[in-house]
């Protein structure tokens, strides 16, 4: 079961997803709030939401540690 704080989160970032520099900034407010086992859950679905956004792949860096 997800918590709220990682569906919200995916709400978020996909209704930012028209704009690269925002969703970055999103993502690196994530990586601060969500637990561990979350920023994994969260890197597995940035891995499969952006195959068909490609510009928004340098977001990546934030949670490839």
């Amino acid at each position: 079961m997800t918590r709220p704080m990682f569906s919200y989160t995916k709400k978020i970032l996909e209704s930012v997803s028209f704009d690269p520099i925002l969703f970055c900034k999103e993502v690196e407010k994530a990586i601060k709030i969500l637990l561990p086992y979350e920023i994994e859950q969260l890197v597995d679905w940035l891995n499969n939401f952006t195959i068909e956004k490609p510009e928004l792949k340098a977001c990546l860096i934030y949670v490839e540690q």
